[in-house]
């Protein structure tokens, strides 16, 4: 299991942004955040994508993100440092990220989705759990966001979609030295086909 962090983070909901994001933590938790591009990427063309769509994946995965950083600035014990300093940064980041996807979303006369219940599990236990989950999410969120990109409509939304997913980037970068990683693991993301995500997600995918 290459992210067992992920195995503990529970996504509550029946709608299909809930679902996804279930699924891309299971394929992120059992294969590897690099998993989660195709499937985010096939999930979205069965069942006709849409930009509406595209941006409401990206909201939920941007309030679990700001509500973990949230969370973390009150629980985390002995976080302190530079640690803290990115968390506050990356909090600040992901919560201007919520407003601008919601925004565009109603823009587009869709509808925002709510909130997801979460439960981010021994997470806050130490600043280094803290810093292996953080980095576990932001790797996840890239790789999620370049997965929905090519089903994107609107030159205005890739284009909205792609300055974010920079930011989430060097958000994975500042986090990864932190914690002693590399910035990056590769030059480029290595893909599972979707056969082998969805079986790989379905032992783990939660009604």
């Amino acid at each position: 299991m290459k992210n067992p962090e992920l195995g503990s983070i529970d996504v509550q909901g029946m709608t299909r942004q809930s679902f996804m994001v279930r699924g891309a933590v299971a394929a992120g938790t059992v294969c590897g955040v690099s998993a989660v591009a195709p499937f985010v990427s096939e999930a979205l063309a069965q069942e006709g994508g849409g930009d509406v769509d595209i941006l409401n994946f990206a909201l939920t995965l941007e309030y679990l993100e700001s509500t973990f950083y949230e969370q973390a600035l009150k629980d985390v014990k002995g976080l302190g440092g530079d640690a803290m300093e990115v968390a506050k940064t990356l909090q600040a980041n992901e919560a201007e990220h919520v407003d601008a996807l919601a925004e565009a979303i109603k823009g587009l006369g869709g509808t925002p989705v709510k909130p997801p219940g979460v439960d981010f599990g021994g997470a806050f236990a130490s600043q280094a759990a803290f810093l292996k989950t953080a980095q576990t999410f932001e790797d996840l969120g890239v790789g999620a966001l370049n997965g929905a990109a090519p089903n994107i409509k609107s030159k205005e939304v890739l284009g909205s979609a792609g300055s974010i997913v920079q930011v989430e980037a060097r958000h994975a970068a500042a986090i990864r030295e932190l914690n002693g990683q590399p910035i990056t693991e590769a030059a480029f993301d290595k893909a599972l086909k979707e056969p082998q995500v969805l079986q790989a997600v379905k032992p783990y995918v939660k009604s």
